[in-house]
């Protein structure tokens, strides 16, 4: 199969991998501003975490505050960005924490938008973790 022209142009693909690691770096040193600043603020943005169903930038954003800051450090097993044209691109990953079992993994999905004047932002986002032994 072919793969179509607008698929992972390699300048829309840089953008949304640096985005993709902004939020990673954000993530894990509990920087609420930078991951309040990267979604969407409307109430059309989702979040559905690991024990957490979010509806909305307003309840995101209150997890994020009330969310402990310590214990957040994770090793990314593998990270796939895929563009779609210039103003639409998926991100997932798998991830690990230290003292988990070897057969845990996280997993992390994202949806993003390029809206004008705002740039790219994560409209949906889901996370689970999940045993495979």
């Amino acid at each position: 199969m072919t793969e179509l022209s607008y698929i992972n142009r390699p300048e829309v693909h840089a953008e949304v991998t640096e985005v993709f690691y902004r939020y990673e770096t954000a993530l894990v040193t509990n920087d609420v501003e930078t991951l309040d600043a990267l979604f969407w603020s409307s109430d059309h943005t989702i979040r559905l975490g690991a024990s957490e169903n979010l509806f909305g930038q307003d309840e995101i954003l209150a997890f994020r505050k009330a969310r402990p800051g310590v214990g957040l450090a994770r090793s990314l097993l593998r990270v796939v960005v895929t563009t779609f044209g210039d103003d639409c691109a998926t991100t997932n990953a798998i991830f690990t924490r230290a003292g988990w079992p070897t057969s845990r993994t996280g997993r992390q999905s994202q949806t993003l938008i390029k809206l004008p004047e705002v740039g790219w932002q994560i409209v949906s986002a889901h996370v689970s973790i999940v045993d495979l032994a």
